[in-house]
């Protein structure tokens, strides 16, 4: 069945939200060049928007029901949120903000894979005609030679490397986050499992944080500045995530559009306008080559 069009509110709703996303990103890249420790940002963030939710959403008893099985389903997801929300945040540390978050859409494809590998769902044909295209444009983005760079591979890669690597390790754990709320976890609540999921991300990284020695506060000597980043990151991430389930399911509009997924191309504009981020003309074309294939993936599961 075709799914029904967007409203121009709609519409500009979506990009709105895929805008704060990559938002959350930018702030929080000049609160960790300030002293803000991942840990602390995930925390912070993930606390903060879950009683934002809390507060905002109306409640049914109904809806807070668990299953022994999606109960055990739910830690599970808990745990891979807290470590794509720390792994991709340390990418977003390492690299500029767009490659992160580039490298991070790969979760469309280890969904899939996921499926496959634990619940044996064989993949559309449209993901098979993707796969090469967004690897293409992922390798261009990447400057996997650093020819557009003007640096030879291995200078390139040591720049490269340990920021994606966990850009990819987050893809990995939010695609496996995907498929087992597809299969285990989609009748909950949407509202109830965003909620369950930060206020324990939330809960968990304090807990591993406190057993580090503690949360690390911006410290730099323009501190104030880490501050104001760490402020943005959490207000630009709840604000998204509450219009999610609060603005947009009254247009008749659910969180995974395809749309959500120009927020690598929204970080990179707000990368390059704020943080001086910038990208040889090949690499652009890369991303947008990834972005398209993404979103015509998302476009072709829902027209089927």
């Amino acid at each position: 069945m075709k799914a029904p069009g967007l409203t121009p509110q709609a519409l500009l709703m979506l990009i709105g939200v895929a805008f704060m996303f990559g938002a959350n990103h930018v702030a929080a890249r000049v609160a960790f060049d300030h002293g803000l420790d991942v840990v602390t940002a995930v925390t912070v963030r993930s606390l903060g928007t879950a009683a934002v939710v809390a507060a905002l959403v109306p409640w049914r008893k109904a809806a807070l029901k668990l299953s022994a099985r999606q109960g055990k389903a739910m830690a599970l997801i808990v745990v891979l949120v807290a470590i794509q929300s720390l792994t991709l945040y340390a990418a977003v540390a390492r690299i500029p903000v767009g490659l992160a978050l580039l490298t991070f859409n790969l979760y469309s494809l280890t969904a899939v894979l996921w499926s496959l590998l634990v619940y044996r769902s064989k993949p559309d044909r449209a993901v098979l005609k993707a796969t090469p295209v967004i690897f293409l444009g992922l390798a261009l983005a990447l400057d996997v030679t650093g020819a557009a760079s003007g640096l030879d591979l291995s200078t390139q890669w040591s720049r490269l490397s340990t920021g994606v690597a966990l850009a990819l390790a987050a893809a990995l754990s939010f695609g496996l986050v995907l498929a087992l709320t597809e299969h285990e976890v989609g009748t909950i609540d949407g509202r109830f499992r965003t909620l369950l999921t930060l206020g324990s991300v939330g809960v968990l990284t304090l807990l591993f944080g406190q057993a580090q020695g503690g949360l690390y506060w911006p410290n730099a000597q323009d501190a104030y500045v880490g501050w104001w980043g760490l402020a943005l990151l959490t207000l630009f991430y709840g604000s998204a995530f509450t219009l999610l389930f609060t603005i947009l399911p009254r247009l008749g509009v659910v969180g995974n559009s395809p749309i959500m997924n120009l927020e690598p191309v929204a970080a990179l504009l707000m990368a390059w306008g704020l943080l001086g981020q910038q990208l040889a003309l090949m690499q652009c074309l890369g991303a947008v080559l990834v972005v398209a294939a993404v979103v015509g993936l998302g476009l072709s599961k829902r027209a089927a």
